[in-house]
């Protein structure tokens, strides 16, 4: 029987590290000392080597001629930033997964691939269902009940006061691997799911939208954010628009197979379609709209938040602005300027009415008739 070596991709001290999980070997430790960059992780109980191109065909190459088999857990475009709050994440306490947990992981992915699930919903449960089945190393899959369900709530993600969005998340992911993987049906809903919290959108003015989209002297930079207020794009939209998503004859951009696998248009104002044409004419793109360093390539979401921060920094506004903001402020402004919900509603892509409406609880067009008492004592 072939010894097993896992890799896995994790982040660890802000740097997207390769991580290799197996037995204690002697021969294995003294083969990984020998490549470059490798370290013992005192937190996670393994060795890891910092994330390079290569680094992985590098490991095999080291370490197939000494009988490894070697398995890989997940990609590094698959690590985003944490489903838990930073400062809440306590993982590092659970024990490491193990080789038959991996395995039912993976038919947990190619069962939600094959039914269509979008690969950030896929992500995020698998991410979910890793730390529920850390938090049980010790216990057979098949033996886990709904009172193991109901202690994990209570004992780890209460106790450790994680998001009630994140615990939405475990139950959803829970029953959906038990019902079509394990064929055990569990009953999370006996777990009291919490409140949905009701938490305004965060609201841009028009002036700090303004500094914010003429602080960047790059004109790829300026024409990313410009396009993310101007037609209201979630960031993940704006990296995934290709030339011929751009209609400047019809004036609309079409947003494709965006969240909840439809496909919508954006007007697209005359003031942007000139600044899109200036920037084509400077950067040439080949496939996407925009590109990163290698043409054809996709622009690094990583980098687009870069962009952003940049241009908070230059403009000096003091708030923790993120890209969705500008998707907020364009749908509020929009609102104020006299636009009817129901187009607001079409061109952000909302599947309900009551999702746009939110934004009238922002605007401040209606307010600011309101006349204070305090004003006419």
């Amino acid at each position: 029987m072939p010894k097993e070596l896992l890799l896995k991709y994790a982040q660890h001290k802000n740097n997207l590290c390769l991580f290799l999980m197996f037995d204690y070997n002697a021969e294995a430790i003294n083969a990984i000392k020998t490549i470059a960059g490798s370290r013992w992780s005192f937190t996670h109980k393994s060795w890891y080597i910092t994330h390079y191109s290569g680094a992985e065909a590098l490991v095999e190459k080291t370490l197939l001629p000494l009988g490894y088999k070697i398995i890989s857990f997940n990609a590094p475009e698959t690590i985003n930033k944490p489903i838990i709050n930073k400062t809440h994440k306590q993982t590092s306490t659970l024990p490491e997964i193990t080789i038959s947990q991996i395995e039912r992981i993976k038919q947990f992915k190619y069962f939600m691939r094959s039914r269509r699930y979008s690969e950030n919903t896929i992500n995020t449960y698998v991410d979910a269902l890793e730390v529920f089945l850390r938090y049980y190393s010790q216990k057979v899959i098949v033996d886990i009940t709904n009172e193991d369900v109901i202690n994990f709530n209570n004992d780890y993600i209460l106790a450790n006061c994680f998001s009630s969005s994140y615990q939405n998340q475990i139950i959803n992911a829970i029953k959906l691997f038990f019902a079509n993987i394990v064929n055990k049906k569990l009953q999370p809903e006996l777990i009291l799911r919490p409140k949905t919290e009701k938490k305004l959108p965060n609201v841009l003015s028009k002036a700090e939208v303004k500094n914010i989209l003429s602080a960047p002297r790059n004109l790829k930079h300026k024409a990313m954010l410009s396009l993310i207020y101007s037609c209201g794009l979630r960031s993940g939209e704006l990296l995934k628009l290709k030339l011929k998503d751009i209609d400047s004859k019809r004036g609309v951009v079409l947003i494709r197979q965006s969240k909840g696998k439809k496909d919508r248009i954006a007007p697209l104002s005359e003031k942007i379609i000139d600044l899109l044409r200036d920037y084509y004419s400077s950067y040439k793109p080949k496939v996407y709209l925009f590109e990163g360093q290698v043409a054809g390539n996709m622009y690094d979401e990583r980098s687009l938040q870069q962009v952003l921060k940049q241009a908070i920094y230059k403009s000096k506004i003091n708030k923790p602005v993120s890209l969705h903001w500008l998707r907020h402020s364009y749908a509020t402004h929009l609102l104020e300027n006299g636009t009817d919900l129901r187009y607001i509603q079409e061109i952000l892509g909302h599947s309900s009415s009551r999702t746009t409406e939110i934004y009238t609880h922002v605007s401040n067009k209606a307010i600011q008739k309101i006349v204070s008492p305090f004003d006419t004592l």
